[in-house]
């Protein structure tokens, strides 16, 4: 009767440009790419996973980038993570104002703000 758990979180692209969702939610965080239901594939973007975490990017037109609401991902080697968003570019910007979490903020390719953080 009460939501128990959290599916998948959506995020707003735009159109045409899943190859660059890739790079960055693939390559760069190493998630795993996962096929689309064939009747919602047409409608363009991409969906990642890793366990039980799931990421859908969908297109949205016209596209707007999501500055302050934003997925936080809970990550196991925070500064490794940083340091690899840093060698392509992306720069980490550093938030201690949550005790108890070491925790950046960085832009996907499309500007939506994206949370990393991990206990300490």
């Amino acid at each position: 009767m009460y939501p128990h758990a959290l599916h998948h979180v959506q995020l707003a692209m735009p159109e045409g440009r899943e190859d660059e969702a890739r790079a960055f939610y693939g390559g760069l965080l190493g998630l795993e790419e996962e096929e689309k239901p064939e009747a919602l594939a047409a409608r363009g973007g991409v969906w990642f996973r890793r366990g039980e975490l799931r990421l859908h990017l969908g297109v949205e037109t016209p596209f707007a980038a999501a500055r302050k609401a934003h997925p936080a991902l809970e990550v196991r080697g925070l500064g490794a993570l940083a340091d690899r968003l840093e060698r392509a570019g992306l720069a980490p910007r550093w938030d201690g104002a949550l005790p108890g979490m070491r925790r950046f903020y960085v832009d996907d390719p499309f500007g939506n703000r994206i949370e990393f953080l991990e206990q300490v």
